[in-house]
């Protein structure tokens, strides 16, 4: 065994959502989505894990164990609570967490949209509503006008492929659920008006975010700073089973390439993996039984980021950025073989010649997993739910170890 030593300005970085992290996003529809009446989520968000508060002594400790960026996002609707009524105090408060990564050698690396959006844009039809591109554009321009010039990098949006992802693994439409009407209720909306970014499936609502997209790239490009910007993917390795090869193909140009095809222009792709995806003739092949899963149901496959760095850089022909890898469970080792086998991965894709410009672990905290609320486990760093004690697991400490040599041991 030898050891890997990464590019020089290689990225080495742990990743949040706002929403996840920062406690009491009252004016989000995610928030409202929380609290319904017989909502799937399993609880509400409601402090997180202080990250609004808490963002000194967390990028302070990230810098400590050896990371040199950080993946955060912005809130939308912190920063623009009603349509075109824009927060100079919350546009503020991120250009400090900005600065207090540049004070500690941190590149910040921002998202302008990780899933959750404004309570006012459900109520206009959200992601389906054919103004919300321009609405997202003026907000990414608003932003970039007062913190471009702090930005390292820029995700415009979050895995926008996942709602027709997990269409695919769910044996129920959740449009036909009750939660989905107490939604529409609630936002003002007919059911076939409601646009949730993270669970909508129709075709137009695609066509919509991707052009919003585009319109954000203009828009962010236009401002101060000169920095890439890009767009994320929830990636899995999509195999296929015995017989499952057209079914297989068929998926992965459903849920991968028609995103991956309609990036050129970015700067990069974030490749967003976490298993792999069987397939065969009928669809997808769960886990065989005994097969060790993760706490979110799919297996245990740290081997399928090789796969999909390679699928992301082939199809959009774009350099790659790992925007989030890692994995949910109680048993730490795990996480930790979980991660030395994906470093290898990226290692091997480097040796191919794949422009891989870095790598993040999800996350860098325990925190909100959306309708699973605080069970699953993905955090490099504990949170105490009652006192919001950070406690760096071993898994933490190794990465940040990888991170700080910018080499890979044992490889």
């Amino acid at each position: 065994m030898q050891e890997f030593t990464f590019p020089q300005k290689f990225l080495w970085g742990a990743a949040t959502a706002a929403h996840q992290v920062e406690g009491n996003n009252l004016n989000s529809e995610s928030w409202v989505l929380e609290h319904l009446p017989g909502t799937i989520y399993a609880e509400p968000s409601g402090d997180a894990c202080d990250h609004y508060h808490r963002y000194p002594q967390d990028i302070a400790l990230l810098a400590d164990l050896g990371f040199n960026a950080y993946r955060f996002s912005i809130e939308w609707a912190r920063i623009e609570p009603e349509e075109g009524e824009f927060s100079y105090a919350e546009l503020e408060h991120y250009r400090r967490m900005l600065a207090a990564c540049h004070e500690h050698g941190i590149q910040p690396v921002v998202t302008y949209h990780h899933f959750t959006s404004p309570r006012w844009l459900m109520s206009a039809g959200g992601w389906q509503d054919e103004k919300t591109p321009e609405r997202f554009a003026r907000y990414c321009e608003r932003v970039t006008r007062h913190l471009g010039d702090l930005i390292g990098a820029a995700c415009t949006l979050n895995e926008p492929n996942l709602p027709m992802l997990l269409s695919k693994m769910l044996p129920f439409r959740i449009e036909d659920t009750p939660f989905w009407a107490n939604a529409a209720q609630a936002f003002g909306v007919t059911p076939d008006r409601l646009g949730l970014f993270q669970f909508g499936t129709r075709p137009e609502m695609r066509e919509t975010i991707l052009a919003a997209h585009r319109r954000a790239v203009e828009a962010i490009k236009a401002g101060p700073g000169n920095f890439p910007v890009g767009l994320t993917l929830a990636l899995l390795d999509i195999q296929a089973g015995e017989g499952g090869e057209s079914k297989a193909a068929e998926f992965r140009h459903d849920l991968n390439d028609v995103y991956l095809e309609r990036l050129a222009g970015d700067d990069f792709v974030g490749v967003q993996t976490y298993s792999r995806m069987l397939v065969g003739p009928q669809g997808v092949i769960p886990p065989a039984e005994g097969v060790e899963k993760n706490q979110m149901g799919e297996e245990y496959y740290p081997e399928a980021l090789g796969g999909t760095i390679r699928y992301a850089a082939r199809v959009s022909g774009l350099p790659v950025l790992v925007t989030e890898n890692g994995l949910s469970g109680a048993d730490d080792t795990r996480r930790l073989e979980y991660f030395q086998r994906a470093l290898r991965c990226v290692a091997e894709c480097l040796q191919e010649g794949i422009d891989v410009g870095g790598y993040f672990a999800w996350s860098a905290m325990d925190n909100f997993e959306w309708v699973s609320g605080y069970g699953p486990k993905f955090g490099i760093i504990a949170v105490d739910r009652q006192t919001q004690q950070r406690t760096v697991k071993p898994s933490g400490q190794w990465l940040g170890s990888v991170a700080r040599a910018n080499r890979l041991p044992n490889f």
